[in-house]
């Protein structure tokens, strides 16, 4: 994961090097924006487990990811836009008492309402904020009948879009932030935990403007 951010951080520098202004761009009300992106899904986790009434204590621990995501923006004036991505992740979940708990896919739909500030030289960064709903399914654990509930979450975002010529194309960069939490059971109720997963999405991608 180093590696990947590490990779990020090199492309963005060469991006803004060889951009071209936005000043230049057409007025994007009422454009659609395409992108696809590499992205690093950071969980930050931490949870209570509860077996058979009694909590077990220790760190929690859910693996890392990199996925390819598409996203797609309309633009309603030139600065206000809104998102929605599309992709999916699968994740390990362990604890350091309980050992490994199981994997589990995750289907994040986000969609974020984002101001797009003016051009900054060859930059045009924005922000955003919107709604998560995050579908857990295909569960699998050693433990009989484990659940992840689905959750409804909040989500904040923020990237730069970068100019590749003139014919539309775009390199971006784009980091958000989910307040995502969910509730594990498995065993017919014996086991339980209260999950909570906020991860961060680190991704870069080349995008379309049409």
């Amino acid at each position: 994961m180093r590696t990947f951010i590490h990779s990020l951080s090199i492309a963005a520098c060469l991006a803004v090097l060889g951009g071209n202004a936005f000043a230049d761009a057409p007025d994007p009300a009422g454009n659609m924006e395409v992108r696809l992106r590499a992205v690093g899904v950071l969980p930050s986790p931490s949870a209570n487990i509860i077996i058979s009434g009694t909590s077990i204590g220790g760190k929690t621990q859910v693996t890392d990811s990199v996925i390819p995501e598409a996203d797609f923006t309309y633009f309603f004036t030139p600065n206000i836009a809104v998102e929605a991505i599309a992709a999916v992740t699968q994740h390990s979940v362990s604890n350091s008492v309980a050992g490994r708990v199981g994997s589990v896919w995750l289907l994040p739909p986000t969609v974020t309402l984002q101001y797009h500030f003016d051009a900054m030289g060859s930059v045009r960064p924005y922000v955003g904020a919107g709604v998560n709903y995050t579908v857990f399914y295909d569960a699998r654990s050693a433990l009989p009948n484990i659940s992840f509930a689905n959750n409804l979450g909040w989500a904040l975002q923020a990237g730069a879009d970068i100019p590749i010529g003139d014919k539309g194309y775009f390199f971006n960069l784009d980091v958000k932030k989910l307040f995502l939490a969910t509730t594990i059971k498995a065993a017919g109720g014996a086991v339980r935990a209260s999950a909570t997963l906020d991860p961060w999405l680190v991704g870069t991608g080349i995008g379309i403007r049409f």
